[in-house]
């Protein structure tokens, strides 16, 4: 009897022996698996009505730079860590001075200088032949919900050539991107691939869009500047997604000096100025002011009744302001959007606010930012200004720009053209 209740004994014994070895087993493969970085993603879903050839379509093979997005994202979300902004802005409006807000904010920061850039073209070139142009607030909203996910792979599809496993010497303004010209995707140079939008503070190769992605999941907050979104048919649904803590901020400018700072930067709109001297406007300039005008407008109508989905999480700020006062504007988005207001990018402020070394540069962040908001008011012709008034006046009144009457009133800058409003 003792020899069967000993066998009955070693019997269990083994079995909550094998069974403890199991879980640990157990746990250990599933922290190594935690700790692989992001390889793969499914295919991507979206058609958009064959923007691609077949030859374009995206790899699902090792080097795809998704996986594990939405799982990470809302354990972040729920964690209070992650902030996901979409600063919304029109063309000349101050909107690549007011990104650097973010961009300058340090390593916490993944940033991104209109990735739409990529859709915009193609859908437009390929318009000749298809609507495809009705299909832009669908591929926006899919494309802007990828970056913000830090998957790459919708706007692959539309970058020019195609990215080649995942690499890319094309991708518009890199440079302007902080992050992606950090060592982590600093990949090194290819002899006689020449990248139109190369690093500028280190000698980088193609960008690696897998790399980029594993950057982006490394960092606490994401932010994303584009002048190609203005209707919330587009960012509703993203608002609304439990997996991104977003914000939205508009920024609007005078529409006086938008078409002012046109004129000068575009060649398209420097016929403009024949208006002035034979009095024939240019073709489709309602649709071209108008329009512009009544979207900025309702756009910010709608955030400013703050609806439900959109409760506390939109801001209205005007280029004015943050020229005259921009350290304290910086501040306040900062606060809105709940991250850490940065010594790098108070530094920047101070840096690039107060000076003179970019004011002959269209396209430059460094100037004089209070000179700046005030100079369109000696390049633009009365004429062009009083259209502007009739054609937007409505805009203009909703943010508050005072019109003026002749052409004194107009160079005459005793007379500030914006009034003293604040925007809830």
């Amino acid at each position: 009897m003792k020899i069967k209740y000993a066998i009955v004994f070693i019997f269990i014994m083994a079995l909550v022996i094998i069974e403890k070895e199991s879980n640990i087993i157990s746990r250990v493969s599933e922290k190594m698996m935690l700790r692989q970085t992001p390889q793969q993603t499914t295919q991507t879903s979206l058609d958009y009505s064959n923007t691609t050839q077949p030859s374009q379509t995206i790899s699902t093979t090792q080097g795809s730079p998704s996986n594990r997005t939405e799982e990470q994202h809302e354990k972040e979300l729920q964690n209070g860590r992650r902030k996901h902004i979409l600063l919304m802005a029109t063309t000349r409006s101050g909107s690549s001075f007011v990104g650097q807000f973010f961009n300058q904010h340090g390593e916490n920061m993944f940033y991104l200088f209109e990735p739409l850039w990529h859709v915009e073209r193609m859908m437009m070139n390929k318009s000749a032949e298809t609507n495809n142009s009705s299909l832009l607030p669908t591929i926006y909203r899919d494309v802007l919900k990828g970056l913000f996910l830090c998957d790459f792979s919708p706007l692959e599809k539309f970058i020019s050539p195609p990215p080649q496993n995942h690499v890319t010497s094309e991708l518009f303004r890199r440079h302007s991107s902080s992050s992606l010209c950090e060592e982590q995707v600093c990949t090194p140079v290819i002899k006689d691939v020449y990248e139109r939008y190369g690093c500028k503070n280190r000698l980088c190769g193609p960008l690696n869009l897998t790399l980029a992605s594993q950057l982006c999941l490394s960092k606490k907050h994401q932010a994303i500047k584009t002048v190609r979104v203005q209707k919330w048919q587009t960012l509703q649904p993203l608002l609304e997604d439990p997996r991104l803590d977003m914000k939205i901020i508009q920024l609007v400018r005078d529409p006086r000096a938008i078409l002012a700072s046109r004129i000068l930067a575009f060649p398209k709109y420097q016929t403009w100025n024949d208006f002035v001297h034979d009095g024939h406007p240019p073709e489709n300039y309602k649709e071209v002011l108008q329009g512009n005008c009544d979207n900025i407008r309702w756009a910010a109508e709608v955030g400013l009744s703050q609806p439900d989905w959109l409760r506390r999480r939109y801001m209205l700020v005007r280029y004015e302001d943050i020229a005259r006062f921009p350290m304290q504007k910086a501040e306040e988005m900062y606060r809105f959007t709940g991250i850490p207001f940065s010594p790098q990018v108070r530094e920047w402020i101070l840096r690039n606010t107060h000076t003179t070394q970019g004011k002959d540069d269209l396209f430059s962040t460094q100037r004089n930012s209070s000179e700046q908001a005030e100079k369109w008011r000696y390049n633009l012709p009365f004429t062009l200004a009083q259209l502007v008034q009739r054609l937007c006046g409505p805009t203009m009144k909703l943010f508050g720009y005072k019109f003026v009457n002749n052409a004194k009133m107009l160079v005459n800058k005793s007379i500030s053209l914006c009034e003293d409003r604040t925007f809830q």
